[in-house]
């Protein structure tokens, strides 16, 4: 998978920053598919500062993977603030990083609901040692465009939290 060229552009700079202050991160693409990652693992060195990334798609794999209670899924559903929350901090307990991002999201072209549309897409970030971060956005366009839209906002995220840790 080739990342789009602003999402490596904007990666370079998290890279670089991240590089400079020997910051690691973590991810968690339940939303992008990797998307977010690929776009790291495009620019050479990336291992420097990339611990790992994961592609919880499932409940299950969320459950597994990451710590996220199937209490906590069942109750706000698989793409929630909470359950966001709950893949960072899990991710962050699990990975020697100081960031640790994840996302959930409805991409389409299906999946959506009144309460819960198309292109509604949950990020949060959890830092060691500082308090985690979620935010709600509801992206227009069709499924690569939401897709690039979050991870558009992951990358500029991981950057508002290194400017948090310096």
């Amino acid at each position: 998978m080739s990342a789009p060229a602003g999402l490596e552009a904007q990666a370079r700079v998290v890279l670089a920053r991240c590089r400079e202050a020997r910051v690691r991160l973590a991810l968690a693409e339940a939303c992008t598919g990797g998307l977010i990652a690929a776009s790291l693992t495009e620019v050479p060195g990336a291992s420097a500062v990339l611990e790992r990334a994961l592609v919880p798609y499932s409940n299950e794999s969320k459950e597994e993977l990451l710590g996220v209670p199937g209490a906590l899924m069942r109750e706000h559903g698989a793409v929630s603030a909470e359950v966001a929350r709950a893949m960072a901090e899990g991710l962050l307990a699990r990975a020697p990083v100081a960031l640790a991002l994840a996302e959930t999201g409805i991409a389409g072209p299906g999946g959506g609901s009144p309460l819960k549309p198309v292109g509604l897409v949950f990020l949060a970030l959890a830092r060691r040692g500082g308090a985690s971060v979620v935010e709600r956005h509801v992206f227009p366009g069709d499924r690569a465009a939401i897709r690039q839209a979050a991870a558009a906002r992951g990358l500029a995220l991981f950057l508002e939290g290194f400017a948090e840790k310096s």
